[in-house]
């Protein structure tokens, strides 16, 4: 087995890892904790128990998993931000060192520090930050608990699952609603702050994993404005095990929603046509029948929550009908006059439009290069995510926008200027485009070149191969099936980037699109 990619890198950035003692090779590392990772899935599929704790015990005292544990805290977007200590692991002495402190006993848990992140509508959202120490520790226990969820997560959940990515949730979006016969009525639902919500005591019942690490994690508080408040419930939406906790508490959704209904639709020799979508604490779930879809499976749903401490939010939850559309992970689902189409929705758009905007106005006075290159990453990183869907107008309306848009920026930037000047120096013939906005730079060797403004219709539509819903990355029949995808996604990649493999989650657990 080779060497496995553990981020997305440009062509130009180089690797960041740290030197290993004795000689040994992270591919190795990797290796001997992925086996030991397949032997628990093995277990947890066969429902033995006491041979599934047990090899959890020893991957959780595994030199080689804490290892992982230390560099993926350290490498990823939060390995700068520290916790309530202050401390964070940058030299490889460092991290070594926090390595061999990686032990269960005597370990308890530092409170979070509290944060605040903007929402989209206005809202604050709150983020418990722990320590380097408690984040390393969580993520070596979330290496012993991943192959279980993995083994028994619901078919078509998606978000924060290793090779699974919101291009899935949509194709089965398609494949549930796309048909003549298909479901008509979809529940868009939404969990009122499910990290925050979730039973302590269900957890502790239900999540296989070391119960004494767990209850500290829970039970460690908060620190907010200097003072220390407790948690009486709910997982931390910043460490690095509540993403597997949160998926296993939500897991069996999907069977409670079809036991809910007939097996034949009454008066009829139709099935309901019931399918749950979920991505993290999102889902939809469809249905023929509009009656049964609120008297049957809503409230099998409002009672599945309520035994985890969960509910609906009367605010976004709503029974819609294909007709009328729905927003999910950013596309729009919808059929105009029975032909099903799914494409970027509104509010995509324009948070599109409002990140563009931003990047104008902090260049106002600055560099055009680098102006152009945070604007090429921008439009790249929003249509490669789309790409997968009916978006190709969309594109060229955007370009249309942006064209004009950086017009009025120019002209702004140089209100003395005339237009036949401000074309000779920002805009040249490229692509097949005589208005192609552009800078230029030295080489280094006496040589110019030129920074091109990418034109979001220039990328392709490609659809997307949904995963199939009983591949599990940690049992060994599937090993194939997973290093196929992976060689596909890199050879249909536009932007020359790896992907990230799939065998191992990224900061936020999930495997992220191309």
């Amino acid at each position: 087995m080779g060497t496995v990619p553990w981020t997305v890198y440009a062509p130009t950035r180089r690797k960041e890892h740290w030197k290993l003692p004795n000689g040994m090779c992270w591919s190795t590392v990797e290796l001997k904790v992925k086996r030991l990772q397949m032997r628990i899935a093995k277990a947890a599929k066969q429902r033995r128990y006491r041979l599934m704790r047990s090899l959890q015990w020893i991957l959780a005292h595994s030199y080689y998993a804490k290892l992982l544990a230390v560099r993926r805290v350290t490498s990823n977007r939060g390995k700068s931000t520290p916790g309530i200590d202050g401390v964070v692991w940058k030299t490889s002495r460092q991290k070594m060192r926090a390595v061999k402190r990686l032990k269960r006993r005597g370990y308890k848990a530092k409170p979070l520090r509290r944060v605040y992140i903007p929402k989209r509508y206005g809202k604050m959202r709150p983020l418990g930050i722990p320590t380097m120490h408690d984040r390393a520790m969580q993520a070596l226990y979330a290496l012993t608990l991943s192959p279980v969820a993995e083994t028994w997560a619901d078919p078509n959940s998606y978000g924060f699952r290793n090779g699974r990515c919101c291009a899935d949730a949509h194709v089965m979006c398609y494949n549930a609603l796309a048909g003549r016969h298909c479901a008509q009525w979809i529940l868009e639902a939404d969990i009122t702050s499910c990290f925050d919500e979730i039973s302590h005591q269900w957890i502790l019942d239900n999540i296989p994993v070391d119960r004494k690490m767990l209850t500290s994690w829970l039970k460690a508080g908060y620190i907010d404005r200097g003072s220390l408040y407790p948690t009486l419930r709910g997982t931390p939406q910043g460490g690095v095990i509540s993403p597997v906790i949160m998926n296993m508490t939500l897991d069996g959704l999907e069977a409670r929603a079809k036991q809910s209904v007939p097996w034949y639709i009454p008066g009829t020799t139709q099935r309901p046509g019931v399918n749950v979508i979920r991505y993290a604490d999102d889902f939809v779930i469809t249905c023929k029948s509009k009656q049964l879809l609120q008297e049957r499976v809503v409230p099998a749903v409002v009672s599945f929550l309520k035994e985890r401490g969960l509910h609906l939010s009367a605010e976004k939850t709503r029974t819609v009908h294909i007709e009328q559309g729905f927003d999910f992970l950013g596309q729009h689902v919808r059929k105009y006059d029975g032909k099903f189409l799914m494409k970027p929705s509104r509010t995509a758009v324009q948070g599109l439009h409002a990140a563009v905007k931003a990047i104008l106005r902090a260049h106002s006075g600055g560099d055009v290069w680098s102006m152009i290159r945070q604007l090429n990453q921008t439009i790249r990183g929003w249509c490669n995510y789309h790409r997968h869907s009916v978006s190709s107008k969309i594109f060229n309306r955007f370009d249309t926008w942006l064209f004009w848009a950086i017009k009025r920026w120019l002209h702004r930037r140089h209100p003395n200027k005339g237009r036949r000047w401000i074309r000779g120096k920002y805009y040249r013939y490229a692509h097949g485009n005589q208005w192609t906005f552009f800078a230029a730079g030295n080489a280094g060797n006496g040589t110019k070149h030129h920074r091109d403004l990418l034109n979001a219709g220039r990328i392709s539509i490609i659809r997307h191969v949904k995963l199939r819903a009983e591949a599990n990355p940690f049992d060994p029949a599937w090993t194939g099936y997973f290093k196929d995808r992976v060689t596909k996604r890199r050879s249909s990649n536009q932007d020359g980037r790896f992907v990230q493999d799939a065998w191992w989650p990224d900061d936020t657990g999930c495997f992220k699109s191309a």
